[in-house]
């Protein structure tokens, strides 16, 4: 069996499924009845096998709308420190993945490929933190995940999840709009371990320019853009890991 294969995840549960799949469609009423939500390119997405979505990040709600609007059920590498209290009960229950993003997080990484291995759809925000959308920072999880499952790789761009102006917690006013962008599939060649650096990061580089093709394609299909920059002082902390641009488009 492919869970057997380094890394290992025969020894890890995948997440739970049940809720998740409960939820979709009464949490979809629910956000459809505030908000104006879009899906395009939705009819791209592979309808079985192994699927990593990987998406930009510009608010609170990338992760729910991911989750709850894609056209398959995803479990999404969400930052641990989400797992708290009532939000965190929910997200376990729902068969969200907690990540550590500052040290290496086995056990994540563990859980994602058994989801993958299993056939299933992991979601992955490859900038790490909210921010402009611009994928100015592009870490290397997805293409770790893909180098290794042989999962397609779905770019998603989001638009509308935070406004203009807004705080990093910000969510769009009643009614507003926001629009999920499914560009087209990737694949990437499983490689046998070991992998190295150099495979991960071309895989990175690859994944980041079909997300920027996809931003762009996102903005000539809705006519909308990026809300910009958070406002002064609300920038998360975030690894110096990953593809950096350092001359931002």
């Amino acid at each position: 069996m492919r869970h057997h294969e380094p890394p290992s995840s025969a020894a890890v549960a995948h997440p739970p499924r049940l809720m998740l799949q409960r939820l979709r469609p009464g949490a979809q009423h629910v956000l459809r009845r505030r908000y104006d939500v879009r899906l395009h390119g939705a009819e791209r997405v592979p309808a079985d096998g192994p699927v990593i979505f990987a998406a930009n990040h510009i608010g609170v709600l990338d992760g729910p709308l991911l989750a709850v609007f894609a056209p398959r059920p995803v479990h999404a590498l969400t930052k641990k420190e989400m797992f708290r209290g009532r939000t965190g009960r929910l997200l376990r229950r729902s068969g969200q993945i907690p990540l550590d993003r500052f040290t290496a997080d086995p056990h994540a990484v563990r859980t994602a490929l058994r989801v993958l291995r299993d056939g299933g759809a992991v979601g992955v925000f490859p900038e790490g933190t909210r921010g402009d959308g611009e994928l100015h920072r592009f870490h290397h999880g997805a293409a770790y995940l893909a180098l290794v499952s042989g999962a397609t790789v779905v770019p998603v761009i989001m638009l509308g999840t935070r406004e203009p102006g807004g705080g990093i917690d910000s969510t769009p006013a009643r009614g507003g709009r926001i629009d999920l962008v499914f560009g087209q599939p990737v694949t990437i060649d499983a490689r046998p371990w070991p992998r190295t650096k150099g495979m991960v990061r071309d895989a990175s580089m690859l994944l980041r320019e079909r997300l920027l093709e996809t931003l762009d394609e996102a903005r000539v299909r809705t006519g909308r853009d990026l809300p910009g920059p958070l406002p002064a002082g609300q920038t998360e902390d975030d690894p110096a890991t990953g593809l950096v641009d350092e001359e931002p488009r």
